[in-house]
Parts: C-alpha cells; structure tokens; sequence
C-alpha cells in the first residue's frame, strides 16, 4: 500500500483529505475499519477515485485505465521506471500530469526519509537470505552436537548496496560465514564493518558511479570478472546477487560456468532477476534448478511479500516527500527544490529526467 492509516492521520492533520480505495489494504493486513479510523474516505474502484484527486499516490505503475482516468495537472508518486520506459513517462507528460518517480529521489542528506529504494531494498536483501536458508539442505550456523559438528554454510553476496548489506547483516545473525564483492572500492569498510570478509579484485579503474549506485563495466572488466567469479562462486553454498545499473539491463556476474562450479544442493537468490538477472540461468519468478543440482530462485518484488512492513515504510517515504510541499491542505511542487529536480520527470507536458527536459 502506497499509504497505511499511520500516514493517513498525518496528512490529515495538514489538512489534506484522503480517499482509499475500499480493501486495498486487506492482503497487506491494513483493512477498510484502520483506514475510517484514520480519516480516510472510500472509492468504490480505482479509475473513479482518481477521476476527481489532485494527487495520487501509488507504488508501481497504475494500469492503463486508471492512467487514462487521471486529469490534467494531477501530481502522480510511484515507481514509474522512467530510465527503463521513457514512452510511459512521455505519455504522462502529453496528459499533462505531473509524474514524481520515487526511484529518481536523489540520494542527498535531506531526502534520505525519502529514499523508497532503499527501504524497499532493506527489505528485499534480508528476505533474499531467508529464502536461501529456507532452500539450502543444511545448517547455517554451525552446530556441534552428540552426533558431530556442522559447519556453517558459506555466503556470498555480490553488491553491497543496501540490499547487499542488509543480506550479509542478516546471514551473518543466521550464524553463516559471510563474504561480500562489490566494484566500488569504497564499500569495503562497510561490508566489513558487518564482520564479513571483503573479496578483491583489481578492475584496473573503480567502478563507482553517480549518486553512490555503480557504473556499468566496459566488455573486457566484465569478461574478467566473470572468469575470477567462476573460482570464488565454487567455494560458497549461497550466494546473493543484488547488482543493478539503473534503466538497464542487469549484468550477468554468474556464468553457466560458475554455476557448475557450485556444489549440489546450493543455492543462488538473484535480486535483479526483474531486470534479466545477475545470473545466466535466471529465470524471472521461478525457481530453477541447474544440471549439477544448484537451484537458482528468481522471485521478484520481495518487499511485496512482507507487505506490512513493507508498507509502512514507503508511506513514511511518500509523506516525508510531499509533506514539505503542503501548505494549508493545498500540494504546491517547488521546481527548485532539489528533492523535485530529480525526482519530477514529467511537468506541464514535458518530460524532465534529472530536473532538465
């Protein structure tokens, strides 16, 4: 849900009124009676709440009807892809709306209680180490018992983003032996700082790119890479891929060679299998199992299955967003705001991409 009752009392105290659409809320366990209690009016569909609002708020992209229903001016939040589908973007600025896609928020010191891709991604890495151990046959923490001791499993989780971080954050708790890999050089004290062990390997050049994300290798970085990953990937009995270029496709950082390196029975959790996948057997929501038995789980939007948290968390990021803006119950955009030179890509029917047309 793009907004929870706890957001719901708050904009209202700022004097904004608030239409739900009736049970939305019910699968991410927000049902219709928090909402009433909060302030919030009903719709019967989602095509006529929009019909009449001057803001809506949504987490991804509203179907086509809803789209076509929006009027002229309307201010439109979510994550709209607007790198990955700038025709969707162009057709919300030839309506006329104003489009804020929040995985464009800038990542700066005020809008950090903004930033929508990093609460979702918090969310993503920790249930990525969850379905490993649910698939792997065997312990993560080591054990020693009457029978003998278990040695703990060996994870390693490739970015160190904040999905990377919180996957290894959330292993090492589980009791694995953890290690991290990441392009950018200047991670390496954080992957530490969690009591994981750090893999490096000379690029020839970082890879770091604007805005803290990591730039795309050139040919000859990723073919090298790749062969070093093919030994390091053999040696673990998980391994976590949260490598993403934004409005691309994802890098493949996981050969079919590396994959028949692993051990039978281990595991591959790959975070960017919505964008192609970091691995070359990746298959978007499956779970696939290779030749020499590793299965490699591809299940996309994992904060939506922790939909309450979830949630919570991206309507705090969407009230810290607009809050600012509201005056007196009236949402007015201020084009100089740093906030909106990056994160509005569609205003008075053209389309910006970082505050430029």
């Amino acid at each position: 849900m793009a907004l929870v009752p706890e957001t719901v009392t708050r904009f209202a105290k700022s004097g904004v009124s608030v239409v739900v659409e009736r049970g939305a809320g019910e699968s991410a366990a927000f049902p219709d009676d928090g909402y009433a209690a909060a302030g919030a009016t009903f719709a019967s569909d989602a095509a006529s709440l929009v019909a009449s609002a001057d803001a809506v708020v949504c987490v991804g992209r509203p179907s086509e009807a809803v789209a076509q229903a929006l009027r002229r001016g309307t201010v439109l939040v979510g994550f709209l892809n607007p790198l990955g589908d700038p025709e969707y973007v162009k057709q919300l600025a030839a309506a006329g709306v104003t489009a804020i896609a929040m995985e464009m928020i800038p990542r700066i010191t005020r809008a950090q209680s903004m930033d929508a891709l990093s609460s979702q991604s918090n969310i993503a890495g920790y249930k990525a180490v969850l379905l490993a151990a649910a698939h792997l046959p065997k312990f993560f923490p080591m054990l020693t018992t009457a029978a003998g001791t278990i040695a703990p499993a060996k994870v390693l989780v490739l970015g160190a983003g904040v999905a990377g971080l919180q996957a290894i954050a959330t292993a090492r708790r589980l009791g694995a032996v953890v290690s991290g890999y990441d392009v950018r050089a200047v991670v390496k004290e954080q992957v530490q700082s969690l009591g994981a062990t750090f893999l490096e390997f000379e690029l020839g050049s970082d890879a770091e790119g604007t805005g803290g994300y990591a730039k795309e290798l050139t040919p000859e970085q990723q073919e090298r890479q790749r062969a070093w990953m093919v030994e390091q990937i053999g040696a673990n009995d998980v391994v976590i891929t949260t490598a993403l270029v934004p409005g691309r496709k994802a890098p493949v950082l996981i050969s079919d060679a590396a994959v028949a390196a692993m051990k039978p029975g281990s595991v591959i959790v790959d975070l960017a299998a919505e964008a192609g996948g970091n691995c070359a057997l990746t298959r978007p929501d499956q779970i696939v199992t290779s030749g020499n038995g590793v299965s490699i789980v591809g299940t996309t939007n994992l904060p939506s299955t922790m939909p309450a948290d979830a949630s919570r968390l991206y309507s705090r990021n969407v009230y810290a967003l607009l809050s600012p803006w509201i005056k007196d119950g009236v949402l007015t955009i201020d084009p100089d705001d740093d906030v909106a030179k990056g994160a509005v890509v569609a205003r008075d029917g053209n389309v910006l991409i970082g505050g430029t047309q």
